[in-house]
């Protein structure tokens, strides 16, 4: 059996260090030389260590921030929709559902529009925080009529697919979602949510989905931390 490289045994104690979190993700690592006196190597062993997990996807370096630790990202392949829930899988990621509220109130002017219900029906309003493997990625904000809902009141939305929610206990398939990206700062509120500082580029998307009938069933506000969330779409020229 071939003998380890010392800068093996070191990408190797490095790997393990980041599996049991002691670089959390989002995190900056110590400096080379920080990294070298605490492993006992040299700057040039660490450099080899470093870029090793780079090429494994594990660490990144930028020129503001040097090696750090890249927040899982999500994001849907162009033109396809899909749930967090299931961007999340597909990265090989475990998405979380913390309920930060549910609740029932009456639509609002603008809802009611939206959504094609008359003006102060019922609605259910469903926020959660969502996360990939524990680390918090967005704020999920949906409006959905109580008429579609009812189901949803009662049933535990904790680490659940909305739209798989929807699908089992409402028999309300998702077909197409009107989906619009704006970046933003982060408010304090949010901010403590995400566990970034206030003031943090955040990407906020606002949706409108559609079940296959045709008609809206759901409003939905997400907000993205800046640095876990990619957005693909395919553009074609008119004419």
């Amino acid at each position: 059996m071939k003998t380890p490289t010392i800068a093996e045994r070191v990408t190797r104690d490095l790997n393990t260090s980041l599996n049991h979190g002691v670089y959390p993700p989002g995190t900056r690592l110590p400096g080379e030389r920080q990294l070298a006196e605490g492993l006992h190597v040299s700057r040039s062993t660490i450099r080899t260590a470093l870029e090793d997990l780079e090429r494994q996807g594990r660490i990144a370096r930028s020129a503001q921030r040097g090696w750090f630790v890249p927040s899982p990202t999500v994001g849907e392949p162009p033109s396809t929709l899909q749930s967090f829930s299931e961007m999340a899988r597909l990265r090989g990621h475990t998405p979380t559902a913390q309920v930060l509220e549910k609740s029932v109130r009456s639509a609002t002017i603008d809802e009611a529009e939206r959504l094609g219900i008359v003006a102060g029906a019922d609605v259910l309003v469903l926020v959660r925080l969502r996360g990939m493997n524990s680390t918090p990625i967005c704020v999920d904000t949906n409006v959905i009529p109580l008429s579609v809902a009812a189901p949803l009141v009662e049933a535990d939305l904790t680490d659940a697919s909305l739209y798989e929610s929807l699908q089992t206990l409402c028999s309300v398939d998702i077909y197409r979602s009107a989906y619009s990206v704006q970046a933003d700062a982060a408010t304090p509120d949010i901010a403590g949510l995400l566990h970034i500082s206030a003031g943090s580029p955040v990407l906020i998307g606002r949706e409108i989905a559609y079940e296959r009938a045709g008609g809206p069933v759901l409003l939905g506000l997400n907000t993205y931390r800046g640095d876990a969330y990619r957005f693909e779409a395919d553009l074609y020229r008119a004419g």
